[in-house]
């Protein structure tokens, strides 16, 4: 699957020539051309990287950052045509994790998503600890815990669910499960995860709170039921 790329500008212009060179590396490229459209588009397509325009009309990309910031991490390249450092270094506190300066090579910029998106994908996770409704994931022991009650799970179980739960409540597709849990060397059948995903419900059991769901024609998603906790 072709790493999708969401390019946000409102000169039509850019977007066209961003477009054309990062389809030439093999990207699959989206657009919008103000804030708001941005953050629609970042929402329903989950990009895996967003350029982004700062001076766009009624919301800037700045603004559009802040918003993505409360609930995403996707990389975020910010285009900036001002020649001072404010807007760069702005953009880089609020979570942005690099900048191009107005006018750009193109292959600068094509240059700079490679690195955004090789940097990311080799960072460290945060957490070693997953947790939520008495279901405890420890990254580092490998142990799988319900309610205190350990969970034994084969390797590549393990694997899924740590993805599963590092990104719960966002649809994974199958060859995204893939390139997460075996990795993007891996050439197997993607029924695979449709097998692991099996067991790994199985050895879930009744935890409660938590489900596996299956997300027809797409993948599979973990869901969090925080009333189910409560109630319980």
């Amino acid at each position: 699957m072709a790493t999708k790329v969401l390019v946000v500008d409102d000169e039509k212009n850019i977007v066209q020539l961003a477009r054309l060179y990062l389809n030439k590396e093999g990207y699959e490229v989206e657009s919008a051309h103000d804030g708001a459209d941005a953050l629609k588009k970042a929402k329903s397509i989950r990009p895996d990287l967003i350029i982004l325009d700062i001076m766009m009309p009624e919301m800037d990309g700045l603004a559009v950052t802040k918003e993505l910031r409360k609930t995403s991490n996707v990389p975020i390249i910010i285009l900036t045509a001002r020649s001072d450092d404010v807007d760069r270094v702005v953009g880089l506190e609020i979570g942005a994790d690099d900048y191009v300066t107005k006018p750009f090579n193109p292959r600068e910029l094509v240059a700079r998503v490679k690195a955004v998106l090789r940097r990311t994908a080799q960072e460290a996770p945060r957490q070693a600890v997953l947790e939520t409704n008495g279901l405890r994931l420890d990254t580092a022991s490998r142990e799988v815990t319900l309610d205190g009650a350990q969970i034994t799970l084969r390797a590549k179980e393990f694997d899924l669910l740590t993805a599963f739960m590092r990104y719960a409540g966002t649809v994974l597709d199958r060859e995204r499960l893939l390139q997460l849990v075996w990795g993007a060397d891996y050439y197997g059948d993607t029924r695979t995860i449709d097998v692991h995903v099996a067991w790994l419900r199985d050895k879930l059991g009744d935890a409660r709170g938590v489900k596996i769901e299956t997300v027809w024609g797409v993948g599979y998603k973990l869901v969090v039921n925080s009333d189910a906790a409560e109630e319980s």
